[in-house]
C-alpha cells in the first residue's frame, strides 16, 4: 500500500509540474497582445499578473504532448488614447475642388456655400448621410461621403501655422542667426507661413517666393483654417478677382503701347493753322491714356494731350480740362474749325474736320479719333489760331 501512495503521489506531481510548465508560456504569448482600435480609439492590452488560468492536461502514449488552453478572468488594463477634444466634432472636407452646402439635407436643395479641400467646419447634428455644419459665416448640410469627422490626421493636415510681422519691419534672413545675410524685409501686419518652429528664437517662414528665418520675438505664430464662403462671398471674391483681372490687362495693353509709341517716327509741327495742329495731332493715335499724364508718347490724360499739341507750336495752355475753357477765344458749333478745342464736362478735344474729334479717351481706347464731336453737351469752343 505504502508503494502504491508513493507512486500516486508521484503521479500528482509530474501532472503538477507539466501544468505549471503551460502556464508560463501561457503567460509570456498573453502578454505579447497588440495594439487594437475600437471605435477611433487606440487601446493597448496587458495581462494581469494575477490572471486565472484554467488548463486541460491530454496524456497520450505515444507523442506524451501536453496541451493548454488559457481563459482570462480578469479585465485587461486599456491605455485609452483619445481624440483630442478640438478635433471631436470638426469636419474636414475631403473634395479636390470643392463642396457644396446646402440650405436642407437634400441633394436637390439651394446652395448657400462652399467648403473647399481640407476646409474645416463643426458639426452640429448627424443626420442619415447628412451632418448640418457652421462654418465661416454658412450653417447648412454637407453629405457625409465628403468629410471626415473626427479624424486627427485629416484634422491636423487641415492646420496652418502663420505668423503675422510685429516690428515695424523684420528681416527676412538666410540663416537663423543675426550674422546671416538679409533676404529681405518684411513689413509690419504681413502673414507669412511657418515652415518650421524647431529653432530656438527662429522662425523658418515662406514670404512671396522667398524662404528664410525671422526672430521669434517680433512675430506673433497661430494655426489658422480654411473655412467655408458663402454664396454672397464667393460672388464678390469672383468679381474683385475679373476687377483685378481686368486692371491687369489694362496694364499689359498700355505698356505695348507705350512700346510701340516709342518705336514711331514723329513729325515735327510746322506751319502756325488749325490744320497744322490737327496734322500733328493725328500722328500719336494710338497712344496709351495714363491718367495725370503729359507724354504724348508714353502715355497723357486729355488735358494733357491739348496741352502738349499746342505746346509744340509755342502755345502754353494750363494744365486741366476746366482751365482750357477760358483760352483763346469762344466760337460757336457752327464756326468750329480744325484745331478748335472742344471742352466738355470734365473732358476737353481737339477738333479735326468732318464733326471728328481727336483726344485722349481712356485708358482702354488710348488717344483714338472720334466720329461726333457732339456726343454730349459741349460747354464751349475754343480757337486758338
Amino acid at each position: 500500500m505504502k508503494t502504491k501512495g508513493l507512486r500516486f503521489v508521484a503521479g500528482v506531481l509530474v501532472c503538477t509540474m507539466l501544468m505549471s510548465a503551460g502556464s508560463v508560456d501561457l503567460i509570456a504569448s498573453a502578454a505579447n497582445k497588440e495594439t487594437e482600435y475600437v471605435s477611433g480609439v487606440s487601446v493597448n492590452y496587458t495581462a494581469g499578473a494575477h490572471a486565472a488560468m484554467s488548463e486541460t492536461v491530454v496524456l497520450n502514449d505515444t507523442y506524451n504532448t501536453v496541451l493548454a488552453v488559457a481563459s482570462h478572468d480578469a479585465p485587461a488594463v486599456a491605455e485609452a488614447e483619445a481624440i483630442p477634444e478640438e478635433y471631436v466634432n470638426m469636419a474636414v472636407a475631403q473634395v479636390n475642388e470643392s463642396l457644396n452646402i446646402r440650405e436642407e439635407a437634400d441633394p436637390e436643395a439651394e446652395v448657400v456655400g462652399k467648403l473647399y479641400t481640407n476646409g474645416v467646419a463643426t458639426v452640429l447634428e448627424t443626420l442619415d448621410g447628412w451632418y448640418k455644419i457652421e462654418s465661416g459665416n454658412v450653417i447648412g448640410y454637407v453629405s457625409a461621403d465628403y468629410v471626415v469627422v473626427g479624424d486627427v490626421a485629416a484634422c491636423e493636415a487641415a492646420a496652418k501655422r502663420m505668423a503675422t510681422i510685429e516690428a515695424r519691419t523684420l528681416n527676412l534672413r538666410r540663416e537663423a542667426s543675426t550674422d546671416a545675410g538679409v533676404i529681405t524685409s518684411i513689413s509690419s501686419g504681413k502673414q507669412v507661413t511657418v515652415l518650421d518652429e524647431s529653432v530656438e528664437g527662429w522662425v523658418k517662414v515662406k514670404y512671396k517666393t522667398y524662404e528664410g528665418y525671422v526672430s521669434a520675438e517680433y512675430v506673433t505664430v497661430e494655426t489658422v483654417y480654411s473655412y467655408a464662403e458663402s454664396k454672397e462671398e464667393e460672388a464678390a471674391r469672383l468679381a474683385a478677382e475679373e476687377e483685378a483681372r481686368r486692371q491687369a490687362e489694362a496694364v499689359a495693353q498700355q505698356a505695348v503701347a507705350q512700346q510701340e509709341a516709342a518705336r514711331k517716327e514723329y513729325v515735327a509741327p510746322t506751319g502756325g493753322t488749325g490744320q497744322d495742329v490737327v496734322n500733328y495731332a493725328v500722328q500719336f493715335v494710338g497712344n496709351p491714356y495714363v491718367l495725370g499724364g503729359t507724354s504724348l508718347t508714353n502715355g497723357t490724360d486729355c488735358s494733357g494731350f491739348v496741352m502738349r499739341v499746342y505746346e509744340a507750336f509755342g502755345v502754353s495752355l494750363p494744365r486741366t480740362s476746366s482751365q482750357q475753357r477760358s483760352v483763346g477765344y469762344e466760337v460757336s458749333a457752327s464756326e468750329i474749325q480744325p484745331g478748335d478745342i472742344v471742352c466738355y464736362s470734365g473732358h476737353v478735344a481737339i477738333y479735326i474736320g468732318n464733326g471728328q474729334i481727336v483726344h485722349a479717351a481712356n485708358s482702354a481706347d488710348g488717344i483714338k479719333i472720334s466720329s461726333n464731336f457732339q456726343y454730349t453737351r459741349i460747354i464751349t469752343i475754343r480757337r486758338i489760331f
